[in-house]
């Protein structure tokens, strides 16, 4: 678990020395059960994706299996911290979806009967190193049924050694047996400010990028991080909103070919992406017609949304915000997707005559 730190002096932000960033009531929360041995056998860390789900659940984990422990908080120097460092801790079981093929594949891959199996078996056995036996369960929202049901045995019975961290982004998705038997810490996106200071304290980000990054992030600090190791996706996400700025002004001949390309592409990650960005497109359109730049997201294309701001008619951003959001309810479901993207390219707003 990590101790903080305050950023400057004067400033009530804080910065985690540890992997965690924000989220202290979950921390303290946790630390405490460790402390006082008031610990459930099961918790379920709820949030939107890659808000610190995982990070939090492998600092308690490590908190839990350190030796030499002070107040529920990792001593990192130990040798239970230094397995958990290297990710070679026996205790500690990670279990993420996979694919068909037994492979991780958190993007589209699912638990399945045979991995809630395994879980069975190696819950049975005695930990080799500590008190005890830790699994982390990233994506359960991605549980094939047949896992989920085998998965509630170990959880109604489960051995005393055994403490189960589940993530999900929607406890919703989860069978209400299992989130009923779990203590649930639903963790909220981070503040702009804290995300801010953290990208540039840990990560070395530069004002501008930190302040980007924090916004456009939606409180999700994994995010940000990932696009400071892999700036590749800013830069896609540039030619993706110049692209939208082109077909906002095209033909509906134009319009039709890149619906019809996005549907043969048959990449759903991709696609809910990338509606994704438009709506953030389209939503600081109307913020800047309203007055609102600087609650804009994209806060480094405001000359452009000023722009956009006056050539597009105010009613039709908001009846296509309205239209993205049930397009995309759609597509998450089965519609014919072509169908789907004709009438999203179709009804996007055009300029001012």
């Amino acid at each position: 678990m990590p101790r903080y730190l305050t950023v400057d002096p004067g400033r009530e932000i804080q910065v985690a020395e540890g992997p965690v960033v924000g989220h202290r009531w979950a921390v303290k929360l946790l630390q405490n059960g460790i402390r006082r041995d008031t610990l459930r056998h099961a918790y379920l860390f709820e949030g939107a994706a890659q808000v610190g789900k995982s990070t939090l659940a492998r600092c308690f984990a490590q908190s839990l299996l350190c030796k030499e422990s002070v107040d529920g908080q990792a001593c990192e120097n130990c040798r239970a911290c230094r397995l958990m460092q290297s990710g070679s801790h026996p205790d500690f079981i990670l279990q993420p979806p996979t694919d068909r093929h037994g492979q991780p594949d958190r993007e589209n891959g699912l638990h399945r009967a045979e991995q809630a199996a395994d879980i069975v078996r190696q819950a049975l056995l005695h930990p080799m190193e500590g008190r005890y036996k830790v699994f982390l369960i990233q994506d359960a929202h991605r549980a094939h049924i047949s896992f989920a049901n085998k998965l509630l045995k170990t959880l109604e019975e489960p051995p005393p050694h055994v403490i189960l961290c589940l993530t999900a982004q929607d406890r919703s998705a989860l069978l209400p047996t299992i989130v009923s038997r779990c203590q649930v810490l639903a963790l909220r996106p981070l503040g702009e400010r804290i995300m801010e200071d953290a990208l540039r304290a840990r990560w070395e980000a530069s004002p501008q990028q930190a302040a980007l990054l924090a916004r456009l992030a939606n409180g999700c600090l994994g995010w940000a991080v990932e696009q400071i190791d892999q700036p590749e996706p800013l830069t896609e996400r540039s030619e993706r909103l110049a692209e939208l700025q082109d077909l906002s002004r095209s033909s509906r001949v134009a319009r039709l070919a890149f619906a019809q390309k996005l549907a043969a592409a048959r990449n759903q990650t991709r696609l809910f992406t990338l509606l994704g960005l438009w709506t953030s497109w389209w939503r600081d359109v109307m913020l800047a017609q309203s007055g609102c730049l600087e609650q804009c997201a994209n806060i480094d294309l405001l000359d452009a949304l000023a722009d956009a701001a006056g050539d597009f008619r105010p009613g039709d951003v908001q009846a296509y915000l309205r239209t993205l959001s049930r397009i995309e309810g759609y597509l998450r479901h089965t519609v014919n997707t072509g169908l789907a993207l004709d009438v999203l390219l179709l009804q996007m707003p055009r300029p001012r005559a």
